[in-house]
């Protein structure tokens, strides 16, 4: 029986199988590997009246509470967390429904948008060319005379073309200093009306045209000079993994970057509703509102399957995954599960601080947090040692992957967007935690 069709028994059962006796949670000393032997959807229990996936362990109950206490809350209809120490899964739970209509469960094998936890997906892609010297891809690189495309320019247009866009590289791109920025001229990954109309082609624009049109645009600012987060800089990024490999973005990251860690579920998305793959979630909107489909001629549809497509937005926030897939990621960076996925003079340039005046507070001392390759990072203690972490935001979705350098790591993913600061909630749940398991629940899960 399929994930899917178990969930619909268990409504047309009227949730019979649900426990609700001491809350659901697993009673000390069961976090053994009894528990960890329990299978995913062999547990389906009520958290404050909230069904949760997968066994509940008491020792972190915080986690649930604060989870399901959000969800209430903001009327969030479905999430899932994973949760991982020193290499080891061990917890993983799904809240909620991944289908509100169907009374279908989130699972943790169930599927969400990642929205811009993406981009340290494309960062460790990008680090792995640049460390196997077949690809003749360096750090230093220069993304466009590399890619070859020719500006496109309207006819009436006489402005020659910004000259400094031949100077922006790999880093530059990794670490949003290309020369955009979002704020003074808009997100280019997300003009997809405008560009679709100057060039006389349906929307959304492919990549190439997206880069093309954005090729005729001036730079805000010298590439190097300072950070400012760039969606489109991520969009190039998959396009310099294509010119280099040979290979479609997603095909690359798929066989040379997520199958040596046993990953093998995580795809990128599709825009459309009817369109969703197997075991992923349904996204929502508080309320409720709906917005003109990106796609030509397709009317208005619900936000979150309105505003963008996620093939298009594959490099920077197009991929879907299960909690379970990203905790294998985190795993894998950290060379816990095996010898590190990356050697340690990538480690160390993907994770290192930015080249001034990027990394620095505006009287230019060293910032507490910086932005590096992909990554946000905190160095904590003298030791080197740094947590690294990235968060995602759009339409119908809000995610978050943390990694501490004490080995554990969580990821979070919702399938409705939030303003509340779920990084925190995560560290307060943690907190509280007095005991933690020391089983590994990676064998039971896809």
């Amino acid at each position: 029986m399929t994930l899917s069709r178990f969930a619909v028994f268990l409504v047309l059962a009227g949730l019979a199988a649900l426990t609700v006796a001491g809350r659901g949670f697993a009673q000390e000393p069961a976090e053994t590997a009894a528990a960890a032997a329990t299978t995913a959807a062999a547990s389906v229990t009520l958290v404050d009246g909230v069904p949760t996936t997968s066994t509940p362990l008491r020792s972190l109950r915080a986690f649930d509470d604060k989870i399901v206490a959000l969800m209430k809350r903001e009327n969030i209809p479905g999430g899932a967390l994973a949760i991982v120490e020193n290499g080891r899964l061990i917890y993983a739970r799904g809240y909620g429904y991944a289908d509100r209509d169907k009374k279908i469960p989130v699972q943790p094998t169930s599927l969400f948008r990642l929205a811009s936890v993406s981009k340290p997906i494309t960062a460790v892609a990008v680090m792995r060319l640049v460390q196997d010297a077949r690809h003749h891809l360096d750090l230093n690189t220069k993304v466009f005379p590399l890619l070859g495309l020719k500006p496109f320019r309207k006819p009436d247009e006489q402005a020659p073309v910004d000259a400094r866009l031949n100077d922006i590289t790999v880093r530059h791109l990794l670490e949003h200093s290309a020369g955009w920025d979002r704020d003074k001229s808009g997100d280019i990954m997300f003009k997809h009306f405008q560009v679709a109309q100057d060039m006389k082609i349906a929307s959304p624009p492919d990549h190439a045209s997206l880069i093309r049109w954005a090729l005729g645009q001036p730079l805000d600012f010298d590439p190097g000079t300072r950070h400012a987060y760039s969606n489109f800089g991520y969009c190039v990024l998959g396009r310099v993994i294509e010119k280099a490999t040979g290979l479609p973005y997603e095909t690359y990251v798929q066989k040379h970057v997520l199958a040596p860690m046993g990953i093998t579920r995580m795809q990128v998305g599709k825009g459309r509703q009817s369109e969703r793959a197997n075991d992923e979630v349904c996204y929502y909107d508080r309320e409720n509102r709906t917005a003109r489909s990106v796609f030509t001629g397709e009317g208005d549809v619900p936000l979150p399957y309105a505003f963008a497509s996620p093939q298009t937005m594959d490099a920077h926030g197009g991929w879907i995954a299960s909690v379970v897939d990203m905790a294998r990621f985190a795993a894998y960076l950290d060379g816990a599960r095996s010898s590190s996925f990356l050697r340690p003079e990538s480690l160390t340039d993907m994770y290192a601080r930015p080249p001034a005046p990027l990394g620095r507070d505006p009287d230019g001392s060293l910032s507490a947090a910086y932005y590096a390759l992909g990554w946000m990072v905190r160095p904590v203690g003298s030791d080197g040692k740094a947590n690294y972490w990235h968060g995602g935001g759009m339409p119908g979705t809000s995610t978050i992957l943390v990694r501490l350098a004490g080995g554990r790591s969580w990821v979070l993913l919702l399938n409705q967007r939030t303003d509340s600061n779920i990084d925190t909630l995560l560290h307060q749940a943690a907190a509280e935690v007095t005991r933690w398991p020391k089983h590994n629940l990676f064998r039971q899960y896809p």
